[in-house]
């Protein structure tokens, strides 16, 4: 058996999402009748906005109204809501139109735990999500730690950069020698 094509599938995701947040589906019914077009490497996914808010896979033909182009690299920084990531979003076209995505891309939430829980209950459900937030957290603790390991390396054991307490030492020392030198210039110029 075939599954969805992509687009049919990345349609069901959407409205799915906006399914949960009904002020959502408000907000793009104002956009009704509008096609977007996201080129995700080497994906060519195109929807139409529909005057319920929902989204469905745009007709062969259709005049596009917004282009999106995004790294597929760039698609868990989306889901991570770095703010960043959005801003390497490509878009050309309706300025509203990519607006409203961008704020819909900010700020719907996938609920993966509920989602889950309909396949494999609700403690596996509690269990997996909570397994990969440790996880993650896991991830960005041990980043933190080598960075500043790192840092700590490179400043105090093998002194390849000078920590802030250095330089202002540096800064300090010389503006001293050079109040040193001005003065001695003064008394051989009394001489």
């Amino acid at each position: 058996m075939i599954g969805p094509r992509p687009v049919e599938a990345a349609a069901a995701f959407a409205n799915r999402l906006t399914g949960a947040a009904p002020l959502s589906r408000d907000r793009l019914a104002c956009h009704a009748g509008k096609t977007a077009r996201f080129l995700v490497g080497p994906l060519d996914l195109a929807f139409t906005v529909q005057t319920t808010g929902e989204v469905l896979p745009a007709v062969e033909g259709a005049e596009v109204q917004l282009t999106a182009r995004l790294s597929p690299f760039l698609l868990p920084r989306l889901a991570a809501r770095d703010e960043a990531a959005i801003r390497e979003v490509a878009m050309e076209g309706d300025a509203d139109l990519a607006a409203e995505l961008a704020f819909l891309a900010q700020h719907l939430r996938w609920d993966v735990e509920e989602d889950l829980s309909k396949l494999v209950g609700d403690a596996a459900a509690n269990r997996a999500v909570g397994a990969a937030r440790a996880a993650a957290g896991w991830g960005k603790d041990a980043a933190s730690r080598l960075a500043t390991s790192a840092a700590e390396y490179a400043t105090e054991e093998a002194p390849i950069l000078a920590s802030r307490a250095k330089v202002a030492a540096f800064v300090e020392d010389v503006s001293r020698l050079r109040d040193d030198v001005e003065r001695l210039a003064k008394r051989v110029d009394r001489l």
